[in-house]
């Protein structure tokens, strides 16, 4: 069955379909396989109870706060911050693409979302300071997989919802990695501006105009601390969390004035469009799940890798193994969907930490979005670049690897995750 099931979805991809129905296909073999009279019982049911979670209510609400974040005229007065921080050092521009990322990442939990709004804006001034586009265009791709990892994150979310992990917990955990994220990427520019002698094009701002931009910044810079602050203390849900910035993003854009209900009225379509595909990609997620789980498919991978339980970090490296390699063919909402059920006994059984486990898998699935054939956020890169995709897949790799060590690092000293919900706890 499960041979007959991967080789359905395999082709279907192949041929073009979209993901939803190559899934949906997939499932319709796997009952065959099982009982063919389950299909109309347990397929509704599967279907609507996959996405029938509360705490899934979250996800439209950040992109969303996202978005609007975009439209209020936020998200420049955070790359001003950026510019004034880091823009008058070698390779200025770069290191502002960076921070922007680190900075964005806090309202916002997509990757693809950080990507195409940073880059229309900063690809253009890289090049104009002496970047190759194809650099610019990585490294504008490479940042943006901070987005999901520091919190908010739609993948924790989806993770905490299939695992019952506290998402306090996970938001928490996500701070440190994608910090180390940033830095990993801000030492790769560094080298790059010194290897090409890029030069220093504008002077060490005044600590007046710093504390100017931190001020008019503010109001975006609060934003991660409302969110995370009251998941941790208990005082809202995560759900309510996004309602709650959702409202003071909107609160910020009328009361700085660019924001206008046009403006709201797109990114209200702009989400809807995004978290349909979303949400129809995990509800068919849950079907495949159920057939996987049925054919105990985990229990039979925890029997393979039973061998290697005693050793957490080997563990790890293998799970990170397949999950790159899923990721680079599979979307990541699906792939997360469907590796954490089965990820999670034999990471148990290893005595994995389930929220470590959780930023393991949220970095790995993360970093499929800049790997070729299927990185979404290559493509949008490329598009708002201008640049031939074809060209930027050659040239990705190095930001990829970056972004591997920095996962391995993580496998290799758990504490890196795990200090700040302990040291909070």
């Amino acid at each position: 069955m499960i041979w007959a099931m991967l080789a359905v979805f395999v082709v279907h991809v192949l041929l073009g379909l979209p993901l939803f129905l190559s899934l949906l296909t997939t499932a319709v073999v796997g009952f065959a396989f099982v009982d063919p009279s389950m299909l109309a019982r347990l397929g509704p049911q599967q279907f609507f109870g996959g996405i029938n979670v509360f705490s899934l209510m979250a996800i439209p609400l950040f992109i969303l706060a996202g978005n609007l974040m975009n439209a209020s005229g936020l998200t420049e007065r955070l790359m001003r911050l950026a510019r004034l921080l880091v823009g008058h050092l070698r390779g200025g521009m770069g290191h502002v693409n960076v921070v922007s990322s680190v900075f964005f990442a806090g309202v916002n939990g997509s990757a693809v979302a950080d990507t195409s709004a940073l880059g229309s804006l900063l690809v253009p001034s890289m090049r104009k300071e002496g970047y190759s586009t194809s650099f610019a265009a990585g490294l504008t791709a490479g940042s943006s997989l901070i987005g999901p990892i520091i919190p908010p994150s739609i993948f924790m979310i989806l993770y905490a919802s299939l695992t019952n992990t506290s998402v306090g917990k996970l938001f928490l955990a996500g701070v440190v990695p994608g910090v180390l994220l940033g830095i990993a990427f801000m030492l790769m520019n560094a080298w790059y501006a010194h290897r090409h002698q890029l030069p220093v094009r504008t002077r060490k701002p005044t600590w007046r105009e710093v504390m100017g931009a931190v001020r008019g910044a503010m109001p975006a810079l609060v934003a991660p601390f409302i969110i995370v602050s009251g998941i941790v203390l208990g005082f809202v849900t995560p759900t309510e969390s996004g309602a709650l910035i959702v409202a003071y993003v909107i609160a910020c854009g009328l009361w700085l004035g660019p924001l206008r209900m046009e403006q709201i009225w797109k990114a209200l379509r702009e989400t809807a469009k995004l978290t349909s595909a979303i949400f129809v990609i995990m509800a068919v997620s849950s079907i495949v799940s159920w057939l996987l789980s049925s054919a105990q498919v985990p229990m039979q991978f925890v029997s393979i890798l039973t061998p290697y339980v005693d050793s957490p970090v080997l563990i790890l490296l293998l799970l990170s193994a397949i999950t790159f390699v899923t990721g680079m063919f599979m979307e990541e909402v699906s792939a997360l969907m469907l590796l954490t059920p089965i990820f999670m006994p034999v990471a148990m059984a290893a005595g994995v930490d389930p929220v470590h486990l959780g930023v393991i898998i949220t970095l790995n699935i993360t970093i499929a979005l800049i790997t070729p054939p299927m990185g979404a956020c290559v493509f949008v890169a490329a598009a708002v670049s201008r640049l031939d995709i074809t060209s930027l897949f050659r040239t990705i790799w190095p930001f990829v690897l970056v972004a591997l060590l920095v996962l391995c690092l993580l496998i290799l000293f758990p504490g890196l995750t795990l200090w700040l919900p302990t040291f909070l706890g």
